[in-house]
């Protein structure tokens, strides 16, 4: 009897967790993105004076002809900031949470001892203007969506090619709803690992690890941290449902030669790879 009931808990289970995990089905329209290698935000060389994020780390990605993933805040006047991290103590040497700064509070800052400051997107866009690809990362952990809505105006006049992708399902969602033929992609990886602030956040965290919040996203592609690129699901969406895939972030040669025939495209940084990498496949191990 215990068989049974097990066997048909099972049954009801797998159609579930599959549909949950089922991402969207427009692979058509990534195909201008995948069989490329994208600069990790700009292709920066602290080395030369070229901090990550900054207009100089932009201008060298077109300069290579490199496609280039960058991330964009929203600042406390609601303009958008290309920054990475949400406070401003590594790159700046200050306390402070970015989005707690107008543009131009962050904009009278330097990065890394530099000379570069803080871009606007809309900079970055007009110094870009369609020249190469971008991955647009949208950062942000809360359910307000205005920073997309924010996004979304900036690139109603930019003419290049680009695709959203963020952590969090909520702004995925949004594009989802609000501009779904532009491409959208759910960023993943063992979050677990760095850490959660709460048992809701360790909750969270598992379910994006896991890819169980597409149903709401159906996202165009997975962009997933190839070290934990081992897990069920996203081998499920790579494997069986065929979804376009992105690796991030590849930081040697060794890394990288193991990684691009298993991908889609591969976010990278700290060596130069191909522009272009032909060899890229979302077909199952």
């Amino acid at each position: 009897m215990l068989f049974w009931i097990a066997a048909a808990a099972l049954a009801a289970l797998v159609p579930a967790y599959l549909l949950l995990v089922f991402p969207g089905r427009n692979r058509g329209r990534m195909e201008p993105f995948l069989h490329r290698n994208y600069a990790h935000r700009g292709l920066h060389d602290l080395s030369k004076g070229i901090p990550e994020n900054s207009l100089a780390a932009v201008a060298a990605a077109v300069e290579q002809g490199y496609g280039m993933e960058l991330d964009v805040h929203l600042t406390k006047d609601g303009q958008l900031a290309v920054f990475h991290d949400d406070t401003l103590n590594r790159m700046c040497g200050i306390e402070g949470n970015v989005e707690r700064k107008t543009l131009a509070e962050l904009q009278a800052l330097r990065l890394a001892g530099t000379s570069e400051r803080i871009p606007a997107f809309e900079e970055v866009l007009k110094l870009v203007d369609g020249r190469v690809p971008l991955i647009v990362e949208i950062k942000g952990t809360s359910f307000n969506t205005g920073v997309c809505r924010r996004v979304h105006e900036a690139l109603k006049g930019y003419h290049g090619a680009y695709v959203i992708e963020s952590f969090n399902p909520v702004y995925v969602r949004w594009w989802r709803k609000n501009v779904p033929g532009i491409p959208r992609g759910q960023l993943s990886g063992d979050l677990l690992k760095e850490g959660a602030k709460s048992f809701k956040d360790s909750l969270q965290r598992w379910a994006i690890k896991h890819l169980l919040t597409n149903f709401l996203t159906r996202p165009d592609f997975v962009a997933y941290d190839w070290r934990d690129a081992r897990g069920l699901s996203f081998r499920l969406c790579r494997g069986l449902f065929k979804t376009a895939t992105v690796f991030w972030t590849v930081k040697d040669e060794k890394a990288f030669e193991s990684v691009k025939d298993r991908c889609g495209a591969v976010i990278f940084e700290g060596f130069l790879p191909p522009i272009e990498n032909r060899g890229a496949s979302t077909q199952s191990d």
